[in-house]
Order: structure tokens, then sequence, then C-alpha cells
């Protein structure tokens, strides 16, 4: 191990995909993209900033495409959505009587309608500003140790780390040697801890994305990873879940209504 000491949180990137379809939780997005998609009255997007922010992260940036617009629009009103005021249609700006808690840092990037998770990531690499970035997509939630996380990935010297869940649907089996991931398969043949879709990398990984649209990430550049013995694995043995069907959807809805939501880490 690497003894070195673990970067700010708060000045860490952290970069979501959001630019895919949502093709099959069609039933709840033929109006808005995936990210905004509700759980308890709140986007899924907003509940993964909100982890995120538990852990002193703030930095994010957004890897846009289908319904970009709709994403940014959402920001661009989001002390509108969020507060309660008095508005004289007369004349005059609203009076505000609350104002939202969130200190987020968003990046918007329009990153392509039809570009692959790689592809997104390399236009957004300008970006990329530290050392260390995390990533993670649009649709997944769970009560990760994301400080956790980050620090045993900085502490292996490692280029990327993945947090590996115990499976609950079909996602990207690891092939794992102790925390080392030696093998990333996109769908999973057998039993094992599956990608829970929370990364951390050094900004070296950007050497591992290609200028191509149609990359994936969890193809090309995370198989090349692994098989450099450069993909560590940190355990998560809590809860997880992907939105990826409408039945998760509702699942992930009854468990808010029902305060029985094990990511709601954060008290507000």
């Amino acid at each position: 191990m690497h003894m070195t000491n673990t970067p700010d949180t708060a000045d860490i990137p952290v970069v979501i995909l959001c630019g895919g379809q949502g093709t099959r939780i069609r039933e709840a997005s033929e109006k808005l993209p995936k990210p905004l998609i509700d759980i308890g009255g709140k986007p899924i997007l907003w509940h993964i900033m909100k982890i995120y922010s538990e852990h002193g992260f703030r930095r994010f940036v957004l890897c846009l495409g289908y319904k970009a617009w709709d994403i940014k629009e959402h920001f661009l009103r989001y002390k509108e959505n969020n507060s309660d005021f008095t508005l004289r249609l007369g004349g005059g700006e609203p009076e505000f009587h609350s104002t939202p808690s969130d200190d987020f840092e968003i990046s918007f990037v329009d990153t392509g309608l039809m570009t692959g998770t790689g592809g997104r990531i390399g236009r957004v690499a300008h970006l990329l500003d530290q050392e260390h970035f995390m990533l993670t997509y649009g649709d997944g939630i769970g009560n990760v140790d994301l400080s956790a996380e980050f620090a045993q990935h900085v502490e292996s010297g490692k280029i990327g780390t993945v947090t590996g869940v115990v499976p609950t649907s079909r996602f990207g089996e690891l092939g794992v040697d102790g925390d080392t991931v030696v093998d990333f398969a996109e769908k999973p043949d057998t039993g094992g801890r599956v990608s829970g879709g929370f990364f951390a990398f050094k900004t070296d990984f950007l050497r591992y994305i290609t200028s191509e649209t149609d990359l994936f990430l969890e193809q090309e550049p995370l198989r090349k990873l692994a098989s450099d013995g450069e993909l560590g694995m940190y355990r998560h043995n809590g809860f997880w879940m992907g939105m990826d069907t409408f039945r998760e959807y509702s699942a992930l809805n009854d468990m808010w209504e029902n305060d029985l939501a094990p990511w709601r880490t954060w008290a507000d």
C-alpha cells in the first residue's frame, strides 16, 4: 500500500453519466431523461449528488445527452422549484422565504446524443483538473462509504477503483484476486460481486479513453485497466440498487415513502 495523504474531497470532480435514454424504464421516462425520474419527489440524480455531498464532494460534472436541456433547466430553476416564495405579478423579483441548502458546483456538458459512456468521459476531460476524479452513473444509489472508497483508492496507488457489491440484478461481474480486479466482464455468467458503478480514478485513466464516440467504459477501457492490474475493488456489503426497470423504480419509491431508504444518510 502507498501511504499518502488523502486529498480533500471538496476539490475532487465527480463525473455523473447522464446521457442515456432509459429504454427499459420507459413507463417512467417517456417525458423525462432517466436521471430526472423521481424518487419521493426528487430526481434520482439529486439523491446521487446528496450521497456524494455527505462525504464532502461538491463538484459535479454532468455528462449530458438525451434531453440535455431538461436537466439543465431543472437546475437553472432549482431555487424556484425548491423554495417558498411570493410573486407580485405587477412586477418585481420573487421574494424567497427559504433557500435550498445544497452547495453544489455543477458543470453541464452536452456530450452527444449517441455517445458511449467512455466517449462521454473523454469529452469532459478538460474539467478533470485534479489528480483524481470520481465517476458514477445517473441511475444507481446505495449507502456506499465513498470517503472510505476514495481513501482506499488513493492509498492503493492504482489507477482505478470500483465498488464491488453483492448482485441483485444483471451487471458487470468482477473477477477478483483479493482487492484487485483481474477481469471486468460486461455480462455476468456466475455468482460473485458485481460492479456497483461507483468508481474512483486517477486522471491517468484518461489515457485508456479514446476519442471514439461509440467507446463504452465497460468494455475496452475497464477490461484493459483490469488486465494491467490497475483496477482495485472497494467491497460494499450494504444496500445498493440500480434503477434499471419500472419494478426497481417502484421499489425505490416504496422504500422512500415508508422511511426505509438505506441510502438516505443525510439529515434534511
